[in-house]
């Protein structure tokens, strides 16, 4: 059987980043994640997720007489399970966030089954798709290019996460999602707040105005339990640079908003919010852990919220969060289908099933695992 070592792809970094954009712009389905400016310094520097490669597709017959980008999808093919090296492609997945592979919306079928092809072309027996939309035009387009072959994906792992319907009316939205009497509990702890300073909600979006404030998210991200736990992004040299790369090159393009709470002019929460087409993804967020008392975070997110319903050019957000997210959850009521998707390449592969079978136990013995460490941590975190 070959390995996943022997599964020869080029390097994100040789992807050509006009056409790398120009398909973002003509995506099926929208992925902030996986804009070229953003993974582009995730693969430089991330802390674990460098290196990625590039499963591509092209169109040789593009009307402009050059190869148009069709696919992408940045996968690593070091991927093992109980120590074994598996021949499968695997999406790069930084923090967890979002694979949902980028088509082009005018042949997205073809698309998918390209890269398909590709994959088999590398060697591969099978594409791992993680944390991807699994109920979105995406996933369609490679459930009928499976059917042409006589196959169907196979859904590893799914859950729902937060999501935002950014066209209604955010008062109207707040109010029936947290109840009048949160909300007056809510305003009094805002109120609570403003004994510290006039209470201040501010979107940074212009180039200058992203790298002050992504200074500020970094520190308030340090100063609490996500450096305790050793994943505030500071803490990481190549981290700190992804986050200044990343969030400074998207804001030169519109696509990038730092929102923060000041009490005065003391910072009490600030959070990174990309932007792709119609859709916000709430990237991260940190807060003050002298002012926990008073929400910060949940203070935050009631002003994106409002932020993003009075913006035309928003209809979604997408949270980015763990299923049952305490904070979100009770805020944004819509829920967005996640899932781990296994595509098979080959009818009657042998090695699928095992594959198949490797990571679903893999999976059983890690979620019971980090369920005791997060239970851990948080009774630490109490006792602090």
């Amino acid at each position: 059987m070959r390995t996943a070592s022997d599964v020869r792809v080029p390097p994100l970094s040789s992807v050509n980043a006009a056409q790398w954009r120009a398909l973002a712009e003509r995506a099926v389905e929208p992925n902030a994640y996986y804009l070229a400016d953003w993974e582009l310094a995730v693969n430089a520097s991330a802390r674990g997720h460098a290196g990625a490669l590039a499963l591509a597709a092209s169109d040789n017959a593009a009307a402009s007489g050059h190869d148009a980008l069709i696919g992408l999808i940045p996968v690593t093919s070091s991927w093992r399970a109980y120590g074994l090296p598996l021949p499968v492609l695997v999406s790069a997945d930084p923090h967890n966030a979002l694979c949902t592979p980028l088509l082009d919306r005018c042949r997205a079928e073809d698309a998918a089954a390209a890269l398909m092809r590709r994959a088999r072309e590398a060697g591969a027996r099978a594409l791992v798709l993680r944390t991807m939309s699994i109920e979105g035009p995406a996933m369609a387009a490679f459930k009928a290019a499976l059917a042409h072959d006589g196959l169907e994906p196979h859904i590893l792992e799914a859950h729902e996460r937060a999501c935002l319907d950014a066209t209604r009316d955010a008062d109207a939205l707040l109010r029936d999602a947290l109840g009048v009497k949160k909300l007056k509990e809510l305003r009094r702890q805002r109120n609570r707040l403003a004994e510290h300073g006039n209470v201040m909600f501010s979107v940074a979006r212009s180039p200058d105005d992203v790298a002050r404030e992504v200074e500020t998210f970094l520190t308030l991200e340090a100063s609490g339990w996500k450096a305790r736990r050793g994943t505030a992004l500071a803490q990481h040299d190549g981290d700190a640079a992804f986050i200044r790369q990343g969030t400074a090159a998207l804001a030169a393009r519109g696509l990038c908003d730092i929102i923060t709470l000041r009490a005065g002019t003391t910072p009490v929460a600030a959070g990174i919010v990309l932007r792709h087409q119609d859709r916000a993804f709430y990237f991260k967020i940190g807060v003050g852990e002298p002012f926990a008392r008073f929400s910060p975070g949940v203070q935050l997110t009631l002003d994106l919220t409002r932020h993003l319903c009075a913006d035309p050019a928003i209809t979604t957000a997408d949270s980015t969060a763990g299923p049952d997210h305490p904070m979100i959850n009770p805020i944004w009521r819509g829920r967005l289908a996640i899932g781990d998707v296994l595509i098979p390449l080959r009818r009657g592969d042998p090695v699928v099933p095992l594959i198949r079978s490797v990571m679903t136990l893999r999976r059983r013995v890690r979620e019971p695992m980090r369920r005791a460490v997060h239970l851990v941590r948080r009774r630490r975190e109490k006792r602090a």
